[in-house]
């Protein structure tokens, strides 16, 4: 029931300008090579489950600066570009999914203050929404971005016939002045793993 997955994604990822070349990007590089290719598989619609399997939507968003707002930035960089690269790896299979961008724009000032709001001003936002099938039990999942780089893992588990949610929801890093602020500008500092179930069997 899988689709064959190429082994070797990451002559992929090393198209799309990895930023440096720190311990961060060297695990990403790494984890874009599957070693297996029947862990997951992905899937659309919601015909029904078969048993010893579980659902799994995978969700991500991160907002960039748009294209050529910082000059000097390298023409290589994914930060504002028309798609940006998400890296998902589960038990050693890995699938690189480029997600397209919509231009994003929040007030910057709310009732005449500067706007708390990470994502106030300008820029381009990307949104995963993607779900795969996989079987149940546990699992470790790695959560990469080759155009920062970083990355986070996370360890799930699934029941028989359960339908589940992982959503990493992205932290901004702050500004100096003249408020301490987070703002997508700086670029992303973390993403929370934030694991549901939406249904089981039983239900």
């Amino acid at each position: 029931m899988w689709n064959k997955i190429t082994i070797g994604v990451v002559v992929l990822v090393l198209g799309l300008a990895l930023v440096g070349c720190g311990a961060a990007a060297k695990m990403i590089v790494a984890k874009s090579q599957s070693e297996r290719a029947d862990v997951f598989q992905e899937i659309s619609g919601a015909e029904a489950i078969p048993a010893g399997y579980a659902d799994l939507t995978i969700r991500a968003n991160i907002k960039t600066h748009v294209e050529g707002y910082y000059i000097g930035e390298s023409k290589e960089s994914a930060h504002g570009k028309e798609v940006y690269p998400f890296l998902i790896n589960i038990d050693e299979q890995a699938v690189l999914w480029k997600v397209k961008g919509e231009k994003h724009q929040l007030p910057k000032y709310v009732d005449g203050k500067t706007s708390r709001d990470p994502e106030a001003g300008e820029g381009m936002k990307y949104v995963l929404d993607k779900k795969v099938r996989l079987a149940a039990g546990k699992h470790t999942v790695f959560f990469g971005l080759p155009g920062e780089p970083y990355f986070t893992t996370t360890e799930i588990s699934v029941k028989d016939a359960g339908q589940y949610v992982l959503e990493f929801k992205p932290g901004y890093k702050y500004k100096t002045s003249p408020t301490r602020i987070p703002t997508f500008l700086k670029g992303v500092s973390s993403f929370e793993a934030l694991f549901t179930m939406t249904a089981d069997r039983a239900q």
